[in-house]
């Protein structure tokens, strides 16, 4: 087995390489889709359209268009990174006061009243407008061509969707579309999704259109009246995109992009920053001092999460101020190198678990997408609304109902969202696409990656595949009561007992579990050569493929 300069073992898989265009995702017949669109003539904006679609049918629990999308984007011939925010907004018809007069404390995790209007569909026709160059008959063809005559479902995939039984099944579409003669297909059985087929030619032939004020849209708003939910055709008319500016941060040398809020990506940042004032590789690679470090990081970054993260057409998000260097010097001086924090809020359980996909193309121009999509949970809310072929998100549930919250549910508002793609440049040119999907861990993930990268020397596939920790614990932005237990540190195998061992003596509640760490993917530009380094993580079914 390789090992690096610092000793370590280097991961068992290899990094693809390859010096024309590249896709890394979570699945490979997906990845695949977008190769195929860059051997067309497609670009990476093209490419990325059809593996998100392609992901929308071979890994339906994850993704589709029933929820949301944000991307990054890097325009090789005008030199310039563009944030696209597709994410939906809460119907009109919600409110805080709805809610209460139902008795609620918080929104509920099941049922239609967690539904939120799905972005992904306007964002897909932003990034064509602006980025593409094939037609969506052209991007589509294979996600249908699987919709309609099938595809083996993938080993990962198939255990995630079994998990996901109890939530569909009191949903009678639902069972019918994605629980085939009564149970979630197994590894290596082949599913069909006709109807899913339907919507995507309709998408093909109408454009956004189809979905927010077509027959899509009918078949939504009309089973949305049948269980008692909240939509209205407004909600689906006065859907719009935005682009938003990147914010970065430096660390060491190296530019790190990351949204705005109402994502959680500038919680990576502000971790970023503070770890930047230590010298970690002298600390040494995931010596109970580097994890101790960047734990409490991740602690100080997330309680800013939970008071200050918001749509920031509603809430006033001091962004600068959060990402600055003057906040991260004060913020340091909060930790003690040798005791855990324990002055801080209690995790919500919601936000322990999001299954999303992400996926990343660079292509032969060097133009490059990290785009993130999600239904939030497995599923999302578990119903299928009937002729449509997917489900519909659940991201309203991240709402907060006390009205002094900056992420207060408020009438056509966005809710705080868990899925960030990244980007990292060099002397101003791309350097690393990547991202992290998985909920909560997403932030303390793309720092951990980083600091694989960047302070102790590793590749762009051993960053993945190198043991995670997962704190949960934070505080967060639904408002749930908050507790000063200093959270559960959980520890991927790998790291050495005597690490956790003496993290449980700085005062951490240290557990070990083989889940929860979430799924990487990342492509690197290399600056000599200029080739693409590619690599998928073992924890997903994905794959990078070059040509």
């Amino acid at each position: 087995m390789l090992h690096t300069p610092y000793g370590y073992s280097a991961s068992r898989r290899s990094v693809v390489m390859a010096p024309y265009g590249m896709v890394a995702t979570s699945q490979p017949l997906a990845a695949q889709a977008g190769i195929d669109i860059l051997k067309a003539g497609g670009n990476a904006i093209d490419a990325a359209i059809a593996v998100n679609a392609t992901l929308g049918v071979v890994e339906p629990m994850s993704c589709g268009i029933g929820g949301d999308l944000f991307a990054i984007i890097w325009d090789e011939k005008n030199a310039s990174l563009s944030g696209l925010n597709a994410s939906g907004r809460a119907p009109y018809a919600a409110s805080i006061d709805y809610f209460t007069r139902k008795g609620y404390d918080y929104i509920p995790d099941t049922g239609p009243l967690n539904w939120s209007v799905p972005g992904c569909v306007d964002g897909w026709e932003c990034l064509l407008n602006r980025f593409g160059t094939k037609s969506y008959e052209e991007i589509l063809s294979t996600a249908i061509n699987y919709a309609e005559h099938g595809f083996p479902v993938t080993d990962i995939i198939g255990h995630d969707w079994a998990g996901s039984t109890t939530l569909l099944s009191p949903w009678s579409e639902s069972v019918r579309v994605y629980l085939p003669n009564g149970h979630a297909p197994i590894p290596g059985e082949v599913f069909k999704n006709p109807d899913l087929a339907h919507s995507y030619r309709s998408i093909a032939e109408g454009g956004r259109d189809a979905f927010y004020e077509g027959e899509i849209a009918d078949l939504i708003l009309s089973y949305s009246k049948e269980v008692d939910g909240l939509f209205a055709i407004e909600d689906f008319r006065d859907h719009t995109s935005t682009w938003d500016d990147p914010v970065s941060i430096d660390y060491r040398g190296y530019t790190v992009w990351e949204l705005p809020p109402n994502g959680q990506g500038i919680a990576a940042l502000q971790m970023l920053n503070i770890l930047d004032g230590y010298d970690l590789p002298a600390l040494g690679y995931q010596t109970s001092e580097t994890i101790h470090l960047q734990i409490e990081a991740k602690k100080l970054a997330y309680a800013d999460r939970a008071t200050y993260y918001a749509d920031m057409a509603f809430a006033d998000v001091p962004v600068a101020e959060l990402i600055s260097r003057d906040y991260a010097d004060r913020q340091r001086q909060r930790i003690d190198p040798k005791k855990a924090l324990m002055d801080v809020p209690s995790g919500d359980p919601r936000l322990k678990r999001g299954d999303t996909v992400y996926l990343t193309v660079v292509d032969k121009d060097r133009n490059a997408v990290s785009l993130i999509q999600s239904i939030y949970r497995g599923f999302g809310s578990g119903i299928v609304p009937p002729g449509t072929g997917f489900p519909i998100q659940n991201r309203g549930q991240l709402f907060a109902l006390d009205a002094t919250h900056r992420n207060a549910l408020h009438p056509h508002k966005r809710p705080f969202q868990t899925i960030i793609p990244a980007m990292v440049t060099k002397d101003g040119t791309p350097w690393l696409s990547f991202g992290l999907m998985g909920g909560d861990i997403q932030p303390q993930g793309h720092a951990q990656v980083l600091c694989n990268m960047i302070d102790f020397g590793m590749d762009v596939q051993e960053a993945g595949d190198a043991p995670r920790f997962n704190h949960s614990g934070s505080a967060t932005p639904t408002g749930l009561p908050m507790a000063s237990d200093g959270g559960t540190v959980a520890l991927e195998p790998g790291i050495r007992d005597e690490v956790a061992h003496t993290l449980v003596e700085m005062g951490h509640k240290v557990v070990q579990s083989i889940h929860g760490y979430g799924g990487y993917q990342a492509i690197m530009i290399d600056p000599v050569s200029g080739m693409l380094h590619g690599a998928s993580e073992p924890r997903k079914d994905g794959c990078a493929i070059g040509y």
